[in-house]
């Protein structure tokens, strides 16, 4: 049996990958995995910001399953719970507070790292990855000291990439030398521009995107430091690792920054690779798949037998899999604390139709993604499949009113 480990990378755009496209180069060093690699090419996360799209991958449910969230819901089963009933170790290393101990998120880990009873900078508001991998490395190193330890599942995350885009010179220097803003000068077109959604100015638009872009680079370092950590260990050759994102980032492609409540690619398309060192070749799996079957597959990946209450659907082995459409859901997580369940929106895409409802508004969008990738045509009038996509979606709008 060998250890899985879940690397889960903030705010990640799809397209900001080589593997998936990206002629920039920012990504070296997981593009350079691909030989030993699973890459689906049309993977969805169920959210378009943290909290609807980390029930998906951490509890295999959806985000308003159980109406207006209230930290983690009892009803929900965290896929360290099955793994540590089963006697697997398991560790988690992060720094999201939407996915602390005090919501929750802290139930059936052996080792639990949330970072939030440390100190942060407004500029910084999170632990940097290179502090997350020195914090595995040492549970790591203490943990499979002279050999013979059990299977363990390790959960990291890294927050880097996200919002306020404040990189490192070097980093910036990879991308893009010719930029010469200073890191106060970032911050405040995280305030002034960012933060207020101002897209008017498309040079600064231009300007964030390439911090952004500084920050998928730094990332992409932090990701090979921590293979270079189990290599160390001798553990990467006897571990899996499945490398994903929890949402993407607009940059004015709807009208906004951010990752808001809103369901187009830029937000809600996922990069999904499942690294195994015995792999001989890369595959390319182009069945449309969800962030909801993550847990599944790692509960197959340790031979254990599947989990009543996930959703999702194990990914391995690829002939099993079933065809099935995809489903995501929010609310404005903006007007109010706590977000408004008033304001909520879902989507529902099969192959490469997609449709989006807004529920307060009841309003309709669809869209080819083949034919429109960008999604600024909205065919939900002409297209003759819209009624039976509509159909599908309809019974998850609000269905917690129907319980």
């Amino acid at each position: 049996m060998k250890n899985v480990i879940l690397l889960t990378i903030d705010a990640l755009r799809k397209d900001a990958l080589g593997c998936y496209g990206n002629e920039s180069g920012l990504t070296p060093f997981i593009d350079s995995l691909q030989d030993k690699c699973i890459r689906f090419t049309r993977g969805q996360t169920s959210g378009p910001y943290t909290q609807a799209s980390f029930p998906g991958i951490l509890t295999s449910s959806y985000y308003l399953e159980y109406g207006k969230p209230k930290g983690l819901s009892p009803h929900r089963t965290l896929i360290s719970e099955p793994l540590k009933q089963a006697g697997i170790v398991t560790a988690a290393f992060h720094s999201n507070p939407y996915l602390c101990d005090y919501l929750g998120w802290n139930r059936g880990w052996d080792v639990f790292y949330d970072s939030m009873e440390e100190e942060v900078d407004p500029k910084i508001p999170y632990i940097k990855g290179d502090v997350i991998n020195s914090k595995v490395d040492k549970w790591l190193s203490s943990y499979t000291q002279g050999g013979g330890y059990k299977p363990f599942f390790l959960w990291l995350h890294y927050m880097d990439i996200h919002e306020p885009y404040i990189p490192d010179r070097k980093y910036i220097d990879m991308v893009d030398p010719s930029v010469n803003t200073s890191p106060d000068e970032m911050y405040n077109l995280f305030k002034e521009v960012l933060l207020k959604r101002d897209v008017s100015n498309e040079e600064t638009v231009k300007l964030l995107k390439k911090l952004y872009d500084a920050h998928v680079r730094e990332v992409d370092t932090y990701t090979r430091d921590f293979f270079a950590t189990l290599e160390k260990l001798d553990i990467l050759k006897d571990s899996v690792v499945i490398i994903t994102n929890d949402h993407g980032d607009e940059f004015n492609e709807h009208g906004g920054f951010s990752h808001d409540d809103k369901m187009y690619s830029e937000l809600i398309d996922m990069p999904l690779l499942i690294y195994d060192p015995s792999k001989d070749k890369g595959e390319v799996c182009d069945t449309l798949v969800s962030n909801v079957d993550i847990p599944p597959t790692i509960i197959y990946l340790f031979g254990l037998d599947p989990v009543a209450g996930f959703e999702g659907h194990s990914l391995l082995p690829l002939e099993d899999y079933p065809q099935k459409g995809c489903f995501g859901e929010a609310i404005d997580q903006r007007s109010q604390r706590g977000g408004d369940i008033e304001k909520d929106v879902y989507f529902y895409r099969e192959q490469d139709l997609k449709v989006i409802y807004r529920a307060n508004l009841d309003s309709w969008e669809m869209y080819d993604l083949k034919a429109d990738p960008k999604e600024l045509n909205n065919i939900v009038d002409a297209s003759p499949k819209a009624e039976e996509l509509k159909s599908k979606l309809k019974p998850s709008v609000r269905r917690w009113l129907k319980k």
